[in-house]
Parts: structure tokens; C-alpha cells; sequence
């Protein structure tokens, strides 16, 4: 599956709200979910490995009171990296609603996904 392939399928699966389907069938078992400089540790922070990158994502929706609204932009490639932008409306149930802007940069080795990096204002 070619780069451009897995940026497809991706930005398909996650349209539809089907995080943890796209993890599954696009992610390598050793993939790392990087999230910016300051951003809090455990969890929510920096992990790597499919089965933590799963947590991660369980961690957050148990924060999601509502999900009002999702865009998610055509991804944009470059040999093995491709990134889209992704905003979200959404009702935290520590926080309200609010709209939450950021870019995710992916790179794919062997087919696969192998790093995410998310990129947003914090706070």
C-alpha cells in the first residue's frame, strides 16, 4: 500500500469516526503517537505501541461528553509523510465546548503507519 493509499484510507476511516478501526488496520504494532512539547505525561502524552496508542485514544473519548462536529482535511504527501488538519467541535466534560485545531503529520514505513505527531496551541 503506497503512501498516498494509506493517507486515503485514513482520512476515509476517520471521516466516518472510525478511529480505532484506522489504528488497527493502518498502524505498525510499534508506532508512537508524539504530542507537542509540554503536553502532559502518562496517557494523554507521548506513547508508543499499538496497544497504547489505543489507550490513548480510549482516554480521550472517555473525556468527550459530545462530539458535535469533526473536519478532517484531504491529506497532502510527500514521499513517506503526509499530514492533514483536523478541527474538532466538541463538548469536554471538564472543559465545555470547544473548538479544538490541529495538524497531524503521519510517516508510513513497510505500509504501515509508523509515527503520528500531532501540532496545536496548548491551553
Amino acid at each position: 500500500m503506497s503512501t498516498e493509499s494509506v493517507a486515503k484510507r485514513l482520512v476515509e476511516l476517520c471521516r466516518s469516526g472510525q478511529f480505532e478501526a484506522a489504528q488497527k488496520e493502518l498502524y505498525a504494532q510499534d508506532a508512537e503517537s508524539i504530542e507537542p512539547e509540554g503536553s502532559p505525561q502518562g496517557t494523554m502524552g507521548n506513547v508508543k505501541g499499538l496497544d497504547a496508542i489505543y489507550k490513548k485514544g480510549e482516554a480521550f473519548q472517555a473525556g468527550v461528553e459530545e462530539m458535535h462536529d469533526i473536519k478532517i482535511s484531504d491529506a497532502t504527501v510527500a514521499g513517506n509523510w503526509f499530514s492533514l488538519s483536523m478541527i474538532m467541535d466538541v463538548t469536554m466534560k471538564e472543559h465545555g465546548r470547544m473548538e479544538m485545531a490541529e495538524i497531524c503529520v503521519y510517516h508510513v514505513k513497510n505500509d504501515k503507519i509508523d509515527r503520528e505527531q500531532f501540532f496545536y496551541d496548548m491551553g
